[in-house]
């Protein structure tokens, strides 16, 4: 291959880039796959930039991307399940369903971080009651996996995860648009909805009974204080336990109506605090140990002023891999800065709320820019 020095007709506003870009010291400047959104990166990358000359832009494959994947489980979840929620399951509901949890499985296979930071960042790309369901399975899918569970019980919580609100999808998106305290029919219809959501299981066919004890049990507490059967500790299937602990964590991080959405620490930090009664201890340690102090996608703020986004795992889980997107007087950085949080002069200050986020007027991060082509929507 040549290295040859990058030329405006290499690049145009919106593209991936299909190769890194190297400063002439040989330092990287870009990753192959960040977006190029605006002009002045056009001109930083053909004043400084060289690349390898291999295989042209246009020939380059459109890649797999998690989020297409993720987004195209949503949307046939939302389709299927509307019609299992009517009693009028289709005679594949199960063929169906599993290859939507493969949809899931293949995202998570194709990259983890990206399919954790679409938790945080990829909230309006379906309905609530079905990207709500995906997010869960692909949380306690990585549970299961974290647990060595077997490819059986990794698919069980896939499907829990998926259906376990089946029973009050008729009513799940009004509640989540609506800023009022539920009524007296509505919280009856909430309490119930594990077992509905069992019996329209079985209805469409479903005869596996770990995955439907999943499903009935998924807010059971350790305590005693859940629903439907008020069930303790032991009592509780495992099973049942990580797809609860996924759906708390991904239900605290949505945007509601009625309530601040929490930061991704904060939702942790809120889960351990329940662990000392209604969740149990281990397993929030797990969820802990799965998603890192600072889950993937975090906006943070650096000791040096800049903001960034935790961009994927480091060494430890007190130092991740941050990409920088604001400089340290607010400005947006053309070009995206790696940053280790192990080096003194980019560890992390703090944890930046969404009002936080919003108050800095930066422009609307897309995934793309941060986790390259995988992460095209």
């Amino acid at each position: 291959m040549n290295i040859r020095k990058v030329t405006a007709a290499d690049l145009k506003l919106g593209m991936l880039l299909p190769w890194d870009v190297y400063g002439e010291n040989g330092a990287l400047l870009v990753r192959k796959g960040h977006m190029i959104a605006s002009a002045n990166q056009i001109a930083y990358l053909v004043e400084r930039g060289v690349f390898e000359d291999g295989v042209p832009a246009e020939a380059a494959s459109e890649p797999p991307s998690v989020l297409r994947k993720l987004n195209a489980a949503c949307l046939e979840l939302h389709t299927l399940l509307q019609a299992v929620s009517q009693g009028r399951p289709p005679v594949d509901f199960r063929r169906k369903l599993d290859d939507i949890a493969l949809l899931v499985h293949g995202a998570v296979d194709l990259n983890v971080d990206i399919a954790t930071a679409a938790v945080l960042h990829n909230q309006q790309a379906a309905p609530y009651a079905a990207r709500h369901s995906v997010n869960t399975a692909v949380i306690a899918m990585l549970l299961a996996r974290a647990r060595q569970r077997s490819r059986n019980d990794v698919m069980t919580v896939t499907l829990a995860a998926l259906t376990m609100n089946t029973g009050m999808l008729a009513h799940h998106q009004r509640w989540h648009d609506s800023s009022a305290v539920l009524d007296q029919a509505d919280r009856a219809r909430m309490l119930a909805h594990p077992a509905l959501s069992v019996q329209l299981l079985r209805a469409a066919g479903v005869n596996d009974e770990a995955w439907l004890d999943c499903v009935l049990h998924h807010h059971e507490n350790e305590d005693g204080t859940g629903y439907p059967h008020g069930k303790v500790g032991a009592q509780i299937p495992l099973l049942s336990k990580l797809v609860a602990l996924a759906d708390r964590y991904c239900a605290r991080v949505s945007e509601r109506s009625y309530r601040p959405v929490m930061t991704a620490n904060g939702a942790l930090r809120d889960m351990l605090l329940e662990a000392r009664t209604t969740l149990d201890t281990n397993l929030v340690s797990l969820v802990i140990r799965e998603l890192g102090i600072y889950p993937i996608g975090t906006y943070v703020r650096l000791i040096n002023g800049e903001t960034g986004v935790v961009a994927r795992r480091g060494l430890q889980s007190t130092t991740p891999h941050v990409e920088s997107v604001l400089g340290p007087r607010g400005a947006p950085l053309e070009v995206f800065l790696q940053r280790d949080t192990r080096n003194a002069l980019h560890t992390i200050r703090e944890v930046l709320t969404n009002a936080q986020v919003a108050a800095l007027d930066a422009p609307p991060l897309r995934m793309a820019q941060v986790w390259g082509r995988a992460a095209l929507d």
